[in-house]
């Protein structure tokens, strides 16, 4: 009989990422062994990935933060596993983070690491993004990486961005193609600006891809308003269809 095949084990951590997490170190640590450990169990993420979490999963998001002015708001749609939300979060504490996920079992493990870690400046929903729209509170910075194509992306995120905000996603190397791809659908949804830059100098190799799409005075376009304004109106109903005049 053969033996079976050694589980991937998580590599030490690069000298980056105790420049990168600071006094947040030892809590990113404990959240790559999370990742590689119930993280895999639990499916959330591939056994091969453990060997590559540091470079290609926590320091690749963390280096999203270099876009990311100070102390705004950020949601990170379709969050998974905690990417780039969590390495955001200890790298930035200034931020105030929403990690919107639909999956029930994501958002467990989501929040059984944010109160593991004792991260304060997060917050973890449930939901689709396209069904948040008028129920979350309007964000400065909408995130996410490896959710679905860009085009499609910015139909879920961009209408949750107050007005002139920005939407920050992780590509990789088809992000100028999904940009011009998705250029006219992006001007629809409200963007007035969209460039692809790259972050990470000194920190990872290659460096990450980040497509910046920033919008204007109607984020998400017309459709959008219209189901803010639908939901703002229901919020504004009373429960009970209380509404006939009181007799006296």
């Amino acid at each position: 009989m053969t033996d079976a095949a050694a589980e991937p084990e998580l590599p030490d951590a690069p000298e980056q990422a105790r420049t990168v997490f600071g006094d947040r170190f030892a809590d990113a640590l404990r959240y790559a062994e999370l990742l590689a450990d119930a993280g895999v169990r639990r499916g959330l993420i591939g056994p091969r990935e453990v060997p590559r979490l540091w470079a290609r999963h926590l320091l690749n998001c963390a280096v999203l933060s270099e876009v990311i002015d100070e102390d705004v708001s950020v949601c990170d749609v379709g969050s998974g596993a905690g990417l780039p939300g969590i390495p955001l979060a200890l790298t930035r504490p200034d931020l105030r983070i929403t990690l919107l996920e639909p999956l029930l079992r994501r958002t467990m493990f989501l929040e059984e690491v944010v109160k593991l870690l004792g991260i304060s400046n997060v917050t973890v929903v449930r939901g689709r993004a396209e069904e948040m729209i008028g129920k979350l509170p309007p964000v400065d910075v909408v995130t996410a990486r490896a959710v679905a194509p860009l085009e499609r992306l910015a139909g879920w995120g961009l209408p949750l961005l107050r007005p002139h905000g920005e939407m920050a996603v992780l590509k990789g190397d088809t992000a100028e193609d999904e940009l011009k791809a998705a250029r006219a659908a992006l001007s629809r949804l409200g963007a007035v600006n969209a460039r692809v830059v790259q972050v990470g100098a000194g920190v990872v190799d290659p460096l990450s891809t980040v497509v910046r799409v920033l919008v204007g005075e109607s984020p998400g376009g017309v459709r959008a308003a219209t189901r803010r304004a639908k939901a703002a109106r229901a919020s504004r109903t009373p429960r009970g269809g209380g509404g006939g005049r009181r007799r006296r």
